[in-house]
């Protein structure tokens, strides 16, 4: 009865999609909701998927990695869910001042603590280094490429999105870099051999920290590296230009002032900041801060996405900075989170992964990067570069933004 009670009011949601098609196979009978594209497909393979999709994104991949779901192309099925869930976003603004008390309680019990901060980094990027081997290009840039032109495969455009970042900053011999969140070196070592600057990167995983500086010291530019095993909070000292990509959604949320204050502190009176983040939308950012999606509580524990207006906040209230410039690179997520997932795939196919990362966590991690995907393309997130600067800075950085929006790069994602 409950699964029958769950099924008529999730078919009731589903008669309102009014953008793109969803066909639903169940009991060898097909149903079909909405029309155009974008165009997906789902066979229902157990009644119990209905009463897990009541319970939103979380319900809807617990659903999938449990194998009660199936589609051709996940992707395609977010897509069209993503572009229909208006009227569920304005119920659930609705509703959050009903459940802000009690988030708010929770994230004060759960803080982002140093102790647990590395716990839930840990949680994701100490999954195995071989993983990620296989996933990424041997650049190991596990954040946005940049698709500059045409024809590039995934290692150039990472390439051209580090060489990006470096002209931002405008990086020369005689800077001194620091960098929050080391990632596996790839910025670090790039920096140092192109620029001969110096550069101090901190991490907080293990596997990464040791990655690291192995990569550096194979490069052979130890002598300008030092990779550091250290929370961003504990950093001392003085530097010249500031990088941070993609670390800050791992902050979260009650801790972004803290984040934009240390930065700050840690430049020179004429210093420069490089931040590349993944964004929310500023009308979703109060409800989605304080949700427990299936993101930030499969993938990336205690993650949370700022907003645009969140970051000026910040700048605003805790720093003494300035916005340069702001290069939006959403389009080229979405083409970079398409060729991991194809990586992934053909790992899977080919039968490289170790056999420790079951069935569950596969389709756990293929449904992941699924939704990201149709996340950047339907633009619910976003992603874009912040350059800012300091009282004193007066120079003028190489910002080449004209590549960043490219209309046939963009095209193609929103296909």
């Amino acid at each position: 009865m409950i699964d029958r009670i769950a099924r008529r009011i999730a078919h009731a949601f589903l008669a309102r999609i009014r953008v793109g098609h969803l066909v639903v196979v169940e009991d060898g009978a097909d149903r079909s909701y909405g029309s155009g594209p974008p165009s997906a497909r789902v066979c229902v393979r157990s009644p119990k998927v209905w009463r897990k999709l009541l319970r939103g994104s979380r319900g809807l991949a617990e659903s999938y990695f449990d194998g009660l779901w199936d589609s051709p192309d996940p992707t395609a099925v977010i897509r069209v869910a993503a572009r229909n869930v208006q009227s569920l976003d304005r119920f659930r603004a609705r509703l959050a001042p009903v459940r802000a008390p009690f988030q708010k309680l929770r994230a004060l019990l759960f803080s982002n603590t140093r102790a647990r901060s590395r716990k839930a980094i840990a949680a994701h990027y100490d999954l195995g280094n071989e993983l990620f081997e296989l996933m990424l290009d041997p650049t190991m840039s596990y954040s946005s490429a940049f698709f500059e032109r045409p024809g590039l495969t995934l290692e150039q455009a990472s390439v051209a999105k580090l060489e990006l970042i470096c002209r931002k900053l405008d990086l020369g011999p005689s800077d001194h870099v620091v960098e929050i969140g080391t990632g596996w070196g790839g910025f670090a070592a790039y920096a140092a051999l192109t620029r001969g600057c110096r550069v101090t990167t901190t991490t907080i995983s293990h596997e990464q920290h040791d990655y690291a500086v192995r990569r550096v010291r194979d490069a052979g530019v130890e002598h300008l590296v030092e990779v550091l095993l250290e929370d961003y909070r504990d950093l001392t000292g003085t530097y010249d230009k500031l990088v941070s990509i993609e670390m800050i959604e791992a902050v979260g949320w009650r801790h972004f002032g803290t984040f934009f204050r240390k930065c700050s502190d840690l430049l020179a009176p004429d210093g420069l900041m490089l931040l590349q983040a993944i964004t929310v939308d500023d009308r979703a950012y109060e409800v989605e801060k304080l949700g427990r999606s299936f993101a930030n509580t499969y993938v990336f524990p205690d993650g949370c996405l700022p907003s645009a207006e969140v970051i000026a906040r910040c700048l605003a209230r805790h720093t003494d900075m300035q916005t340069l410039s702001v290069g939006d690179l959403t389009p080229h997520y979405t083409e970079t989170l398409r060729r991991w997932r194809a990586n992934f795939d053909e790992a899977v196919v080919r039968g490289q992964l170790d056999p420790a990362y079951d069935e569950r966590f596969r389709r756990m991690w293929r449904l992941y990067l699924s939704y990201c995907e149709a996340g950047f393309a339907e633009r619910r997130i976003g992603v874009a570069q912040f350059a800012f600067a300091k009282p004193r800075y007066r120079s003028e950085p190489a910002l080449d933004l004209h590549a960043v929006g490219d209309p046939a790069l963009s095209a193609a994602a929103a296909g």
